[in-house]
């Protein structure tokens, strides 16, 4: 994949809770210039972000904990509409990963209900920190994501590790086996650590082996703060 159908699916990110009027300028102007598929900031900062994108670039808000994720609904309700009211076009959402052996159960559902909820009109992205996982959870909350409404599954916030080559093939295939199950076209955003094209097209051919239909800004989207640099120079 050249450079241009990477930026097509790039979610450029500036996750700082202290970035400064000048660092947003910035990720702006580079936005505007390059036309990632979407930005995504903290929700405080989507006003100011909005004045200066690119109407037709998104906003992606991350709201309700991160990289810790909410474990109250009705609060990671209220962040979530807070920044719908804000302007945010797309939310991502932390689903906290739990040591118990029922993890995911009643309240991660309650949970990912009130995102979805809170979230409605907006294309919700949830996160399920697959590094902290194995194989069972990670298909577990990603088969209950996905039937809670998510419209992405996301691997990794990229503060507790990275999104490995099995979690992308798991996704991959759980999204695949949601759309063929319940006839929709959800999709996966692979994140954390990705700063290279290589880490790009290792992991973007995972997906592709699991089902060559998950494509394009509406299906799969690539989280990276650093990535623009590699491909714009």
């Amino acid at each position: 994949m050249d450079a241009r159908g990477v930026l097509d699916l790039l979610d450029l990110t500036l996750l700082d809770h202290s970035a400064s009027e000048t660092a947003l300028d910035a990720l702006c102007e580079r936005a505007n210039e390059h036309r990632p598929a979407a930005v995504c900031v903290f929700s405080e900062h989507v006003p100011y972000v909005k004045g200066r994108l690119d109407g037709r670039i998104p906003v992606a808000a991350v709201a309700a904990g991160f990289p810790v994720g909410d474990s109250d609904p009705a609060a990671a309700s209220d962040a979530i509409r807070a920044a719908v009211q804000a302007g945010a076009d797309e939310i991502d959402c932390v689903l906290e990963p739990r040591e118990d052996e029922g993890f995911p159960g009643e309240s991660e559902l309650a949970m990912l209900i009130a995102m979805r909820e809170a979230s409605a009109g907006c294309v919700l992205k949830v996160i399920i920190e697959t590094s902290l996982l194995d194989e069972r959870r990670m298909r577990a909350c990603a088969r209950m994501a996905l039937a809670a409404g998510a419209d992405f599954v996301k691997s990794s916030t990229g503060k507790r590790g990275g999104c490995s080559d099995e979690a992308a093939g798991i996704l991959a295939f759980e999204v695949m086996r949601h759309g063929v199950t319940m006839g929709s076209k959800p999709g996966v955003k692979l994140s954390g650590g990705i700063s290279t094209l290589s880490d790009v097209e290792r992991l973007l051919s995972l997906v592709n082996s699991e089902d060559p239909a998950i494509k394009g800004a509406a299906r799969l989207r690539i989280g990276a703060s650093s990535l623009l640099d590699e491909l714009v120079g």
